[in-house]
């Protein structure tokens, strides 16, 4: 089994985030996968968009708008802030796909990481 596999099927198992998958005839063609945050400045649940996958036959089809407004309804249904996500500036395709399911940058604010080696 991958690493990757493990990884998901125990997000599943202890429901640490929430997978929403898109079909076609039957046949799963791609996932979005969100963990819960929190902010305590605005007292309410963010959820990151962390995975967002759709097979390379289909893409261009709309699954991963489909995708996102499934993801834009648990953060309403969940009452949270919004949905945050991250992509690289060199990622042609999720650059234009974001802002155009609403997504805006932010660039308010440095994101800065510290990595545990």
């Amino acid at each position: 089994m991958s690493a990757a596999k493990n990884f998901l099927t125990e997000r599943i198992q202890t429901k640490d985030s929430e997978i929403f998958v898109a079909e076609n005839e039957d046949v799963l063609v791609g996932f979005v996968q969100l963990y819960p945050s929190f902010s305590s400045t605005r007292m309410k649940r963010y959820w990151l968009l962390n995975d967002l996958y759709v097979n390379e036959n289909y893409r261009g089809k709309g699954f991963s708008k489909e995708l996102i407004e499934e993801a834009k309804e648990l953060a309403k249904l969940t009452d949270a802030a919004g949905i945050l996500l991250e992509t690289g500036k060199t990622n042609d395709i999720g650059n234009k796909l974001y802002p155009s399911c609403g997504f805006e940058i932010y660039d308010e604010v440095n994101f800065y990481e510290w990595t545990n080696k």
